[in-house]
């Protein structure tokens, strides 16, 4: 269920760069967020949409819900600028960045080897970007964005994980973008064609198909078990940019992605052990 939920993920981010290429940012995101609420309500309506929407804590649903939908912004207008492969690698800094927040947040402790890995992690996103060089396009800057977003999400999703139900938390992620972009889309709109508007009903049918595997699966398995999947999104990220956009990541940007994938990795064992 992860290596497939990773799966559509990379699939609906190449959709998203192929829109790209004719509609403006706001546009495509109004498209993904309002059919990922279409196949939400699909997906459980039985189980009664009135019911999903009941929250202890709605004000940090809200929260959480607009991080989220600040980084999707960030991250589709990376898109539009960055090979996919780029986007994806410097993206994978949120897990080490939500074990960095989880100090002051959660009240966690960490030591000062995950600390050395969060710091190698971050070298690892500098490979890739190489800043002052003029190598990388300013929009390398968006993802490390999103991957701030990503992570601040990530932490108050387990805040939210203590009193309201994984599919509560889909629901108002789902409603929140679509309520937001739905108010800001008319002044970026440009009247689709028939495939214009199947590729955005793609981009929510994967992204919403993608998050259910992961809810699902995280069901089955312990996070700490199913973490080191997330990262075959890579793999996708890679193969797609090639196949689809003619895109394969330099020698730097190989580096770094496994610098940063390594680090992620290390914390993730660290973490494990120290539940253990």
């Amino acid at each position: 269920m992860m290596l497939g939920g990773t799966a559509l993920f990379g699939c609906g981010e190449s959709v998203v760069k192929l829109l790209a290429r004719h509609y403006d940012t706001a546009q495509i995101v109004w498209g993904r967020y309002l059919f990922h609420a279409i196949v939400f309500m699909a997906i459980f309506a039985r189980t009664g949409i009135a019911a999903q929407m009941r929250s202890a804590r709605p004000w940090l649903q809200l929260s959480r819900s607009a991080i989220l939908l600040l980084g999707t912004l960030l991250f589709f207008s990376a898109l539009r600028y960055l090979p996919l492969a780029d986007a994806v690698a410097i993206n994978f800094f949120a897990p080490l960045l939500v074990t960095a927040f989880s100090i002051p947040i959660l009240k966690e402790q960490v030591g000062i080897r995950r600390w050395i890995a969060i710091l190698v992690g971050f070298a690892g996103v500098m490979v890739i970007v190489r800043p002052g060089l003029g190598v990388m396009h300013w929009a390398a800057a968006l993802p490390l964005g999103t991957a701030v977003c990503y992570a601040l999400y990530q932490v108050l999703t387990r805040i939210a994980g203590r009193s309201d139900h994984a599919r509560t938390s889909l629901f108002w992620s789902a409603a929140v973008g679509t309520v937001v972009m739905s108010f800001l889309v008319p002044f970026r709109w440009t009247a689709p064609d028939a495939a214009g508007w199947l590729m955005m009903a793609a981009t929510g049918c994967l992204f919403g198909l993608g998050h259910y595997l992961l809810i699902k699966g995280l069901e089955r398995a312990p996070a700490s078990v199913l973490s080191p999947f997330i990262y075959s999104q890579l793999i996708w990220a890679v193969t797609l940019g090639l196949l689809v956009f003619g895109d394969f990541p330099d020698g730097y940007s190989i580096l770094g992605a496994l610098i940063v994938t390594g680090s992620g990795l290390y914390v993730w064992h660290r973490e494990t052990r120290r539940t253990r």
